[in-house]
């Protein structure tokens, strides 16, 4: 360094000679390698915003399971049995797996009395 000030021409020529080199360290690979952990970060950020928002939320009526087979025993027989596979599914999920292989059958699929006996051994 020098003790005395440079002036503003050659303060500013001085400056016109930096030059960034041509390719960064790395080359392409890096280039490469930082544009997919970019990409991944910004999936990541939005998988996990589209996760939150379309959670489902909890009602805050404390509806017990007895109180949800009594109002669905004034449900239409269709209606009942779709309401009693939700229910089903939302509180013995292992249940529901070994009864819904049986839903898409020639034959009618689950009886609304089996689902309702199975609903009511959760009670």
């Amino acid at each position: 360094m020098t003790d005395r000030a440079l002036s503003e021409a050659a303060m500013l020529t001085s400056l016109r000679d930096i030059r960034l080199p041509a390719e960064a360290a790395g080359g392409m690979a890096a280039d490469l390698a930082a544009t997919v952990a970019l990409a991944g970060c910004a999936a990541l950020m939005i998988a996990a915003a589209l996760r939150l928002l379309s959670l489902r939320k909890r009602s805050d009526t404390s509806d017990t399971l007895a109180d949800q087979l009594a109002r669905l025993s004034a449900l239409p027989e269709a209606e009942k049995r779709v309401a009693l596979l939700h229910v089903l599914r939302a509180h013995a999920p292992d249940r529901y797996h070994a009864v819904r292989g049986a839903l898409y059958k020639p034959t009618g699929g689950v009886a609304t009395a089996t689902l309702e006996a199975e609903v009511k051994r959760l009670v």
